[in-house]
């Protein structure tokens, strides 16, 4: 089923997000978890790209396995040195897995690349370029946003620009960058629409259930983080439990007001880790089943 068809009838949708293994022994593993979140109900699951060489076909493996229990799969594509051929290849072989939704991206510029090497060897530089190519194969498109402006990006105006343009060339909706603050999402939401754009929009939440995730979170994204999460890092980073806990508890808040704002997508990054995403979904799915009557 086509993703932009369920949050077309839906007033909130629920998505999960899995990542493939770097090995292939752990492959099994990976399917195993995204076949368990699949009993969960969400509305789809989304598997992201594996990172270069024989890797990237576990992205279509994991979305079939998902597919194959009755679940929506959006399996992620990034430009980042890809060829031409490769992506046609990779095109393929999801639609011969019965893939039908694909999360369009550029991908992170390679940390270990060398001067003059051309990282985007398809000539898709953009993932606008890649959301063209996808649409004329008939795929659902979705597109990935950041309420706080890319880490790349000069300024927040030139940001919503740049998303315009994807938006326009195809995405069907978009996901956000995972936050931490939501008034900076309702902040970007106001902004999204203020430029035209009005596809439907997802907000990433990521369950910070280990204190040394909040500096990778920052520099992986540039997320403000709030002093109320900061503080429940530094009281209970000694202490495993307790900061599961009280990260599921801050996952769920920022969830319920989401929710109560109106907000109609939750996607939540669930790290491979189906009992975070199992005691998250413990907490609201009553308010979820309320706010879809």
């Amino acid at each position: 089923m086509k993703i932009v068809d369920i949050l077309n009838s839906k007033k909130v949708s629920l998505s999960f997000e899995v990542f493939p293994p770097k090995k292939q022994e752990a492959l099994e593993s990976i399917k195993k978890t995204a076949v368990e979140l699949t009993s969960l109900n969400p509305d789809f699951i989304s598997v992201t790209f594996g990172a270069g060489g024989s890797t990237q076909g576990y992205t279509a493996d994991i979305a079939q396995a998902i597919e194959n229990q009755g679940t929506t799969a959006l399996a992620h594509l990034t430009c980042v040195r890809s060829t031409s051929e490769a992506l046609n290849h990779i095109i393929s072989n999801l639609k011969e897995k019965n893939i039908s939704n694909v999360l369009a991206l550029r991908g992170d510029f390679p940390k270990d690349s060398v001067e003059g090497e051309n990282v985007f060897p398809s000539g898709f530089v953009h993932a606008s370029d890649l959301v063209t190519l996808l649409k004329k194969e008939g795929f659902c498109v979705g597109g990935a946003c950041y309420p706080e402006g890319h880490p790349e990006s000069t300024s927040r105006e030139t940001d919503i620009e740049n998303l315009k343009h994807k938006v326009d060339a195809g995405v069907d909706f978009l996901t956000t960058q995972m936050f931490f603050d939501n008034d900076m999402l309702y902040s970007f939401l106001y902004r999204l629409q203020s430029a035209g754009i009005h596809v439907p929009v997802l907000a990433g939440i990521m369950p910070i259930t280990n204190a040394n995730q909040v500096s990778r979170m920052v520099d992986l994204s540039n997320a403000y983080i709030p002093r109320k999460l900061l503080a429940i890092c530094d009281r209970f980073k000694n202490s495993p439990e307790a900061m599961k806990q009280a990260g599921i508890a801050y996952a769920t808040d920022q969830i319920i007001d989401l929710i109560s704002n109106g907000v109609r997508g939750i996607h939540i990054y669930t790290m491979n880790k189906p009992e975070i995403a199992k005691a998250i979904i413990s907490n609201v799915n009553e308010i979820i089943k309320a706010t879809n009557l």
